[in-house]
């Protein structure tokens, strides 16, 4: 398990740090342009998830085929998974477009608005490459080629920070640009994280080509299966993938809104609320990643027709998952002002995100269950069951509770994070129980029963 998940969830990391790169580099420009930078990754990432959702479908199909040794499958998977990325992105473009002329009315601070406008009018023209890259990267994670993923993700912050220090604050003769150049420096990095993962695909096919009769490589080559749109596996693809896209954008979505929402309080509030999800989504990504490992070995493991071996895989990704975040929600609760005085020495920030960091000491155990347990479930093929408790728990409940506390009682950017906490809690204590009845279930069907002792040998016959 850890062979194969500490390449993804160092690559999950490196995701997550381009955005604390961003707003670690912006912070000399005040709490308006952090906001304003996190704002506008929020918005964004909130329509652009749920295209990388429906992809997610790609864990399942191809890691299923991977495990059934048929590699001529796995690749035809990776076309229909680039055809799908390609048609996702118009709808995308478009809610992204209609959200930048809608930002004057929204409600957003005086100070923030401009910054927010500048960000987000750059930052949108990223989705094509993004989905793209996640067909790619799914579609390598499926036949445990993690390296590159990895490689693409660590390098690609060494662009994004080279890129933000050239732009935001103007050298080599590039004025400033202030907020709108971590926008760049942002569309940049997404460009070159694509260009890595199309000449990995590219060279592991190559290698894998080596010494094959050419009657093999007709069943074998990347280049040599059907690579035409075929409207019924993208809409298998769709089918898994929809369950999954609904639930990350169910989990991520309501993040986004909350995030928007503490934009419409005064800048102190937003940029705590800002750099505080920052380091409580470094966290998650370790129990994401996992999640993304187990959702491939369990799928592995099912193709392969080993139920044991299914149910092992789970089990440790969720032991590791929810031991890591276990200790991280010490450290939260620890040492909450030393992690927020890494990104500003504004004394009102540094005293509201303490307290919300310990906020969320308290969710992260609860938080590292269910980003395991929701791509475990994907290993087995249910993606419906995470969407239908995403949406329940955080909409329907964690978000309501959230505007009430925040904007009806007054609690400000703590409510937000009550509501945020309440609905974490709730999702992984639900999808804890349906990973123990699925995996119970699944073994008892599948598993062919061990007798407790051999057969007793017949007696010889008699000369």
């Amino acid at each position: 398990m850890l062979r194969l998940a500490v390449p993804v969830v160092t690559a999950e990391l490196g995701w997550m740090a381009m955005g604390l790169v961003d707003t670690i580099m912006v912070g000399p420009l005040g709490p308006a342009a952090i906001g304003a930078a996190g704002v506008g990754t929020a918005m964004h990432m909130g329509f652009a998830i749920f295209g990388m959702g429906v992809l997610l479908g790609l864990d399942t199909l191809v890691s299923q085929a991977y495990g059934a040794r048929d590699i001529r499958e796995c690749h035809r998977w990776l076309f229909d998974g680039i055809a799908l990325a390609m048609l996702l992105t118009v709808p995308v473009m478009a809610l992204c477009l209609l959200l930048l002329r809608a930002l004057p009315s929204i409600g957003f601070h005086p100070q923030m608005l401009p910054l927010l406008r500048s960000y987000f009018s750059v930052v949108l023209w990223s989705t094509p490459f993004l989905l793209a890259y996640a067909a790619l990267r799914r579609y390598l994670q499926g036949m445990h080629i993690v390296t590159p993923v990895m490689f693409a993700l660590v390098s690609a912050n060494l662009i994004n920070a080279g890129a933000n220090w050239v732009l935001i604050h103007g050298h080599y003769g590039v004025p400033p640009l202030g907020v709108a150049g971590a926008a760049w420096a942002t569309l940049i990095s997404r460009v070159y994280m694509l260009c890595v993962l199309i000449a990995a695909v590219w060279l592991s096919d190559k290698r894998r080509q080596l010494g094959l009769p050419a009657e093999a490589l007709a069943k074998a080559g990347l280049w040599h299966v059907p690579r035409l749109i075929d409207r019924a596996r993208i809409a298998i693809l769709v089918r898994l993938g929809f369950p999954a896209a609904s639930q990350v954008t169910a989990e991520v979505g309501v993040f986004a809104l909350a995030t928007m929402m503490a934009g419409m309080l005064d800048p102190i509030s937003s940029a705590s609320h800002q750099i505080a999800l920052n380091l409580a989504g470094v966290a998650f990504m370790v129990p994401l990643g996992l999640g993304s490992a187990g959702a491939v070995k369990v799928g592995h493991a099912v193709g392969a027709g080993d139920p044991a071996r299914a149910s092992a895989a789970g089990w440790t990704a969720i032991a590791l998952g929810t031991g890591f975040m276990f200790a991280s929600g010490l450290l939260f609760f620890a040492i909450p002002h030393v992690l927020i005085g890494l990104f500003t020495k504004d004394p009102a920030v540094l005293s509201v995100g303490t307290s919300l960091l310990r906020l969320a000491a308290v969710f992260q155990l609860f938080d590292g269950i269910q980003g395991v347990i929701t791509g475990t479930l994907r290993g087995l093929g249910d993606t419906r069951t995470p969407m239908i408790v995403n949406l329940a728990a955080h909409w329907l409940l964690g978000l309501p509770v959230s505007y009430t506390l925040c904007f009806v009682l007054g609690w400000g950017v703590w409510g937000l994070w009550i509501g945020l906490s309440l609905g974490l809690i709730v999702t992984g204590l639900i999808l804890l129980y349906v990973w123990t009845v699925k995996i119970r279930h699944y073994l008892s069907v599948h598993s062919v029963p061990v007798p407790l002792a051999p057969p007793a040998r017949p007696a010889p016959s008699a000369p």
